[in-house]
C-alpha cells in the first residue's frame, strides 16, 4: 500500500488525485493520495507530517516548487537544470529525492515527427513553468528562444538561469504587449495561466491578429490544462495549427511520478479517460 499526496496552495483546482489514483488502479496497485493544501508558510510543518505519517512520495505543485528544493537530500538532473522540483521520493531512511517530472512531460507530449532542431520558439511567460519548456526544446534542438513577458524586469532572474544552463541557445526578451512577428517561430508555448478556467478564462495571451501572421506549420503548445481546449487552442486550430493542449504534459507527468515511486509504468490512456471525466 503507497501513501502519496500532494502539497500546493490553493489545490481547489486540482485533479492530481484523480490521475494518480486511476494509475495505480491500471497497475493493479493500491495507494492513496491525499490533497495537502499547504501555503509557503506551512511547508516545514507540512514535511516534518509527511516524513512521520508513513508517506512514500509526494508532489509539489505552485507556490512551492522552488522552496521544496531547500528540503531535499538529493535532486535528478532535470530538477537540477530547472531549479525546481514536483515530484519527491520518500525513502525508507526518511530522506527526500526530488524529481521534476514536467520536463518529461512537456518533451512527451511533442509528437516524435516534429523536428525542432536549429528553430526558433517563442515561450509566452518567464514564469515557472516556462522553465520546463525551456530545458525541453533546448533537449529537442532548439537554437533560438524568444521570451514575451508583461514585466521584463521581473523576467531577468529566469534570463540569467537559462543563459548560464544553456549557453548553446540564443535567448531574447521582449515585452508582450509588443510581440514581435512571430513567422519565424516553429512552436509557440503559452506558460502564463492566460486562459485557464476561473483565470482570464474567455482570454488568450496573444491576439487573433498574431495568430493570423503564423506560418501554417507553427506548433501551438498551451500547457494549460483545464479547460481542455482554450481559447488560444481553439482559435489555432481553426486556423488549421497543429495544437498541444496541456493535459498530456499533465498526464505524461503523473504518469513518470508513478514510475518514480513504483518502478511500474501506468496506462497513460486510463489516467487521460480519467481526467477528461474530472474535467467535463
Amino acid at each position: 500500500m503507497y501513501k502519496l499526496g500532494i502539497i500546493g496552495y490553493p489545490l481547489g483546482h486540482s485533479i492530481s488525485a484523480v490521475i494518480q489514483k486511476a494509475g495505480f488502479e491500471s497497475l493493479g496497485i493500491e495507494g492513496s493520495y491525499d490533497v495537502l493544501e499547504t501555503s509557503p508558510e506551512e511547508l516545514i510543518p507540512r514535511i516534518k507530517f509527511l516524513k512521520t505519517n508513513g508517506y512514500n512520495g509526494f508532489n509539489v505543485t505552485i507556490p512551492l516548487k522552488v522552496p521544496m528544493s531547500l528540503f531535499l537530500d538529493d535532486i535528478d538532473d532535470y530538477a537540477n537544470i530547472a531549479g525546481c522540483v514536483n515530484t519527491v521520493k520518500i525513502l525508507d531512511d526518511k530522506s527526500f529525492i526530488g524529481y521534476n517530472t514536467d520536463i518529461y512531460g512537456f518533451k512527451k507530449a511533442i509528437p516524435q515527427n516534429v523536428i525542432l532542431t536549429g528553430k526558433r520558439a517563442s515561450i509566452l511567460g518567464t514564469g515557472g513553468a516556462s522553465r520546463a519548456a525551456v530545458v525541453g526544446l533546448a533537449e529537442l534542438g532548439i537554437k533560438y528562444i524568444d521570451f514575451y513577458t508583461r514585466n521584463i524586469i521581473n523576467s531577468r532572474q529566469t534570463l540569467d538561469y537559462v543563459r548560464a544552463k544553456f549557453p548553446n541557445v540564443d535567448f531574447n526578451v521582449y515585452q508582450i504587449q509588443n510581440i514581435r512577428s512571430l513567422e519565424e517561430s516553429a512552436i509557440i508555448v503559452n506558460a502564463t495561466p492566460i486562459g485557464m478556467k476561473g483565470f482570464m478564462a474567455d482570454e488568450m495571451p496573444l491576439e487573433v491578429k498574431d495568430l493570423a501572421k503564423l506560418n501554417g506549420n507553427t506548433l501551438v503548445y498551451d500547457i494549460v490544462y483545464n479547460p481542455i481546449k482554450t481559447v488560444l487552442i481553439r482559435k489555432s486550430e481553426e486556423r488549421g495549427l497543429m495544437t498541444i493542449s496541456g493535459l498530456d504534459m499533465l498526464i505524461y507527468q503523473a504518469q513518470r511520478a508513478i514510475e518514480i515511486w513504483t518502478g511500474k509504468i501506468p496506462d497513460f490512456n486510463v489516467m487521460k479517460l480519467a481526467a477528461l471525466e474530472a474535467l467535463h
